[in-house]
This record gives C-alpha cells, structure tokens and sequence, in this order.
C-alpha cells in the first residue's frame, strides 16, 4: 500500500549551500508549511528573507530538501520536491511547495510529478503567474511537456540545485497548446461563462470542477476529499496538450492532502466524491485505480452533472 508521507528525522535542521536553520527553526517552519497546506505567503518570506538575510531566490533554492519531505514514493524511493515562485491574486510573491507521489500496485502513469504537485498547489490557491520553480532534480521530459501548458512557458526559469535554465532551453521545438488551436493555458483560461443545470450540488466542489482546465475534453471536474479533522481538500482536472500529462481531478486533490502532511489513509479520509460534466465522463475509472492502492477507504461517489447551454 501506499507509504505515508516521506518520514523526516526530528530534531533535525535545515542546513544546505544556500541557507541554514537551526532545529528550533526547522520544526517551527516544517509545522507551519502543514498548517499553511504547503504555502509561504508574502510576509513569512519577507519575515524568512530578513531572519536569514537570503534573496528570495536564495531561500526558494533552499527551501526545496524541504518540499521534499512531502514526497510519498512507495515504489521509486526518490523524493522529488518543488517548489513554485509565483504571483497571487493581489501581486504578491508566494512560494507553492510539491512533491511527487506515487501509488502502490497501479501503473506508474498514475503518479503525480514533484513539478505538477507544485504546479497544482498554485493553479488551486489563485496564483496568477509563474515566474520561477525550484526542483530538487532535474525535469523529466514529462514534467517539462506539463509546464509546457503554462501562460509565458518558454520563458519559465528553472531552478536546479547547479544549474537554472529556462523552459525553452529544456523543451526545444516544443509542442503546446496552440498547435491544438487553443489560444488559452493553465494560468490563462478562457473566460468562465458556464454552469451546471443541478441546484443540489456542493457549491465548493461545482465551483473547483467549473475552474477545470479542459480545452481538450470538456468534462469539468473536480474532486473533494473530506476528512475527520482537518477539513476538505479539492482538486480540479488539468488537462495537458500532449493529453499524457494531464493531472486528474483526484491525483491533484490527494496532492493537496499531502502537502498539508497528511496521510491518505482511513483514520484520515472520511469521504471522497467526484463530480464530473454528464456527457464528457472520463475520471471515474482511473479514480478508482487509484484508490485501489489504499485499504478500506470510502467508497468513491461519483456525481454526473449537466452544463447549462
């Protein structure tokens, strides 16, 4: 089964080339990422930044073995983290933590990538723009072809823990959306004009499968995962233009609950549910692949809405 999230030894600190905390600072900062689910607004870099005296470059490319903590990698045992420099909706910079996670007794296509983990934390959390992402290795032509979808993608800086890049120096002659005929990407989505017909449904869960991203296959969709104590996570569809990388509904809602520290287990998760656009059904089978790999989670309720024309 899948593993918990990546064990971290206690009492340890974070110590690397570009900045250093001490225990007291590590624990403090391990503890509020998982209250903040994976994010350090504006003021906690600016409040990190001056504590450390550190660009905020330099605590991003430092920060990563942390993100990498989130990592669940029950069958490769490499912890892939990320982290996101972006914009928010009120222009500020905030730092959006990912990393990889994989699950056990299913096919490895299923995985989510340190980089979409990092990527979907934003994309959920209202970021704007990406301007930077941090990684702790280098890209996967997967991953690569995943941030392809971006708005501004080519010039997207890379930050590797020798070497930065830009996307396009990665991705030559790329294929992306536009050679699809879609004008619009991941942070820039066509206008939302839509609706569904049900007036019964979870106003939250409509409102993330509205936000979906699915030029390619029309079936907004979203996930929610309820749990016992620390409330509801969501997750929207994020479809790519090569179609493979795409992020499914419920791969983007378990990475969430994972980079709040928790565990996709049944002491945690008190129900799952799926809605998904009638007509353009395409999440319920390798949803429940998925959850598969777990024991004795809630059964999926999967939910067929109709868009109003």
């Amino acid at each position: 089964m899948a593993s918990a999230t990546f064990k971290v030894q206690h009492n340890t600190a974070l110590s690397n080339s570009h900045i250093s905390l001490n225990v007291a600072q590590t624990e403090a900062l391990r503890s509020q990422l998982k209250t903040q689910r994976g994010i350090l607004y504006s003021s906690d870099i600016k409040a990190l930044c001056t504590e450390l005296n550190v660009s905020e470059d330099t605590l991003l490319q430092g920060l990563v073995p942390m993100a990498s903590e989130f990592s669940v990698a029950p069958i490769s045992k490499f912890h892939v983290g990320a982290i996101v420099k972006g914009l928010n909706s009120q222009g500020n910079t905030t730092f959006y933590f990912g990393a990889n996670a994989e699950f056990d007794h299913q096919a490895l296509s299923l995985v989510v990538h340190g980089e979409q983990s990092a990527i979907n934390n934003a994309w959920l959390n209202g970021a704007k723009k990406v301007l930077k992402i941090a990684i702790s290795d280098a890209p996967c032509g997967y991953c690569r072809q995943f941030m392809n979808e971006l708005t501004d993608a080519k010039e997207l800086d890379i930050l590797l823990p020798a070497q930065n890049f830009k996307l396009a120096e990665l991705l030559p002659h790329s294929f992306g959306p536009t050679d699809l005929g879609n004008e619009h990407s991941l942070f820039n989505p066509a206008e939302q004009t839509k609706c569904f017909k049900e007036t019964d449904l979870d106003e939250k869960l409509m409102s993330y499968a509205l936000a979906a991203y699915v030029p390619y296959s029309q079936n907004y969709s979203a996930v929610k995962i309820s749990t016992f104590e620390n409330g509801d996570f969501y997750g929207s569809y994020a479809e790519n233009a090569a179609y493979s990388p795409s992020l499914s509904p419920l791969q983007s809602a378990v990475s969430q609950l994972f980079v709040a520290g928790l565990s996709f287990d049944k002491q945690t998760v008190k129900s799952i549910t799926l809605l998904e656009t009638a007509g353009h059904e395409n999440q319920s089978g390798v949803a429940k692949a998925v959850l598969a790999s777990f024991d004795s989670l809630p059964t999926l309720e999967v939910i067929s809405a109709t868009l109003a024309k």
